[in-house]
């Protein structure tokens, strides 16, 4: 679904991925792991062409985006889910979630089908449909990001620290959901730091240091040997 070959970009003068290269497979969770600084945010950041590649190729789905606009890869498919909270409190509930509806906007009809399926999904959005985003739990708020990204119906999810700032009983609820998303045939990318938990969900692990891929296992693999892999961090 997404393949990333000998990808630099970085900050102004500031390198910070080195030749990196992966895949992302379609119809699974691909989880990106390592210690701070290692790139893994300025990735997704650079997939979704926030940070501009200074050589290499992204290809999506056959076709490359390496230098497509930020705001054309919703309508081929991709959404973005950001580590920071990123509702919008004064609006309601229903109100964020017709924000990820903004590229089709004009289509009231599928704007409704969307809004229907959401409420289907997650009872607690239908509930709190009519009240301040800003008023949710930490755990909600999440939810709701989740599903404002869904409403574009997206093909691809990056998604950027899930569990970030969530109780570890919130954090599960939010993890068991991205796997029902994949379970529904989409694919995602995910950064987190939260590695023991997040590997339970995840099908494939890419360890990345110093801006380039160091190893990469089938998730059970890597599970095995999880306290190696960590413990070579602390050589950098």
């Amino acid at each position: 679904m997404l393949s990333v070959k000998d990808v630099d970009s970085g900050y102004g003068n500031i390198q910070i991925l080195n030749g990196l290269s992966l895949e992302a497979r379609k119809n699974q969770l691909t989880l990106l792991i390592g210690p701070n600084g290692a790139g893994k945010s300025t990735l997704l950041k650079t997939i979704y062409g926030f940070v501009k590649t200074t050589n290499g190729t992204i290809t999506y789905d056959g076709e490359e985006i390496s230098s497509a606009a930020s705001h054309t890869l919703v309508n081929r498919g991709i959404g973005f889910l950001l580590q920071r909270v990123s509702v919008f409190p004064e609006l309601t509930v229903e109100e964020n979630l017709k924000m990820g509806a903004w590229s089709f906007k004009r289509d009231k009809n599928r704007i409704k089908d969307r809004l229907d399926y959401m409420y289907d999904k997650f009872e607690i959005l239908k509930t709190k449909r009519h009240e301040q985003a800003g008023l949710l739990s930490g755990g909600q708020k999440r939810i709701l990001e989740v599903s404002r990204t869904l409403m574009s119906s997206p093909r691809m999810i990056l998604v950027d620290e899930p569990s970030a700032g969530l109780s570890p009983k919130i954090a599960k609820e939010v993890y068991q959901v991205l796997h029902d998303l994949k379970d529904e045939g989409i694919t995602m990318l995910m950064v987190d730091q939260n590695i023991r938990e997040s590997i339970r969900y995840s099908d494939h692990v890419y360890v990345l240091e110093q801006g380039r891929v160091s190893s990469e296992s089938p998730a059970a693999d890597i599970k095995d040997n999880l306290k190696e892999v960590v413990e070579s961090w602390l050589k950098f």
